[in-house]
């Protein structure tokens, strides 16, 4: 079970980095393709306010490696429940302001790892 963990925690991590990119140099580009019912015109107005938010993914991606160099069990644990956490309720809070499929791509995954992280 400690591989399906670690798996867990580093496809959490990967998704982040990839937001981190998408957010912070891709916004404009890609944004338009991603998000359809954005207006057009606001990607560029909103480009700052999305590499901001790129740099929080990039922190929780950080946060989430981090957790592969600690030794101690229980902080390794603590650690990793903090940061899982911190996604799936920024996953949550997502599906419920921006897009039901957030939750699907940035809350599931966490949960899920989470419940492996309690249970086994």
């Amino acid at each position: 079970m400690k591989i399906a963990i670690l798996i867990g925690i580093g496809f959490v991590a990967l998704l982040h980095i990839y937001f981190l990119w998408f957010e912070m140099f891709s916004w404009t580009v890609r944004g338009p393709k991603i998000f359809r019912s954005f207006p057009k015109d606001m990607f560029e107005p909103t480009k700052a306010m999305a590499a901001n938010q790129g740099l929080y993914n990039g922190f929780l991606a950080a946060g989430l490696i981090w957790t592969y160099f600690i030794e101690n069990p229980v902080w390794y644990k603590n650690i990793a429940l903090f940061f899982l956490g911190c996604v799936a309720v920024a996953g949550i809070y997502g599906a419920l302001s921006v897009a039901r499929k957030i939750f699907f791509v940035q809350a599931l995954p966490a949960l899920i790892t989470i419940g492996l992280l309690l249970f086994f």
